[in-house]
């Protein structure tokens, strides 16, 4: 048993590893190839301004293209980031993970009523299918909380199959939104503090500090609950 949790952390750490790298080698090669000058204060203000021109309707068409994108397999970073520069990071945070819950919610949607045989076909003889099918089976809820939190399944396609379990639609719902948005704000905190400029660095740091203090709680979440109810992904 403690050889297995002992896998289990070492498991958990590498992919926390793996996503700093991630993240670094994005940085590295966006300074390398200059688009971070194309992050500049005038251009987000008038991407702000632009979101901002549709008025009270303005959060609804980012939820609306959110939804869309996350039906259809496009990457969920750069419309959270959007939230953040747009609605500031904190309503930014809500709207990102209303729209990522919205899009999440159609998708799990279709794979149970509209086009499940698909579905099923698509994941057919897929190890991690089977673990979480058989995770939501003795855990329920619980095994949708490790697999939101923890990147060892893509989003996009975890959408389309706890469709195909037997988890209740309304759990799903609320607990995608809540496990959903930590990250949000975390991605709309980082937005926030390159959106601040250099004209306010404490705010710019503070932002910085809020979106590291989310996903240090990421991270740190799913290894308690997995060594709490032994739970193997």
């Amino acid at each position: 048993m403690k050889g297995k949790e002992k896998q289990q952390t070492k498991s958990g750490k590498g992919k926390l590893i793996g996503i700093i790298a991630v993240f670094a080698i994005v940085i590295i090669l966006m300074k390398q190839f200059g688009l971070f000058e194309y992050i500049s204060i005038e251009n987000l203000q008038n991407l702000k301004n632009w979101i901002n021109s549709f008025g009270i309707m303005g959060p609804i068409i980012y939820i609306i293209l959110y939804t869309i994108a996350a039906l259809f397999f496009l990457p969920g970073l750069p419309i959270a980031l959007l939230a953040g520069f747009a609605f500031g990071p904190v309503m930014g945070a809500l709207w990102a993970a209303t729209g990522a819950t919205l899009g999440a919610t159609a998708a799990f949607l279709v794979a149970r009523y509209a086009a499940r045989g698909m579905v099923e076909k698509w994941v057919e003889g897929n190890e991690q299918f089977k673990k979480i099918d058989e995770g939501v089976e003795k855990q329920g809820w619980r095994m949708l909380m490790i697999t939101r939190l923890v990147p060892a399944f893509p989003y996009n396609v975890q959408n389309f199959v706890y469709g195909l379990t037997k988890i209740n639609l309304l759990t799903y719902i609320i607990v995608s939104f809540i496990c959903m948005l930590p990250g949000a704000a975390a991605f709309t905190f980082m937005a926030g503090s390159i959106a601040s400029g250099e004209g306010d660095m404490k705010k710019t740091f503070m932002y910085l500090a809020i979106g590291a203090i989310f996903f240090v709680i990421i991270s740190l979440i799913p290894g308690w609950i997995q060594k709490k109810k032994n739970l193997d992904l």
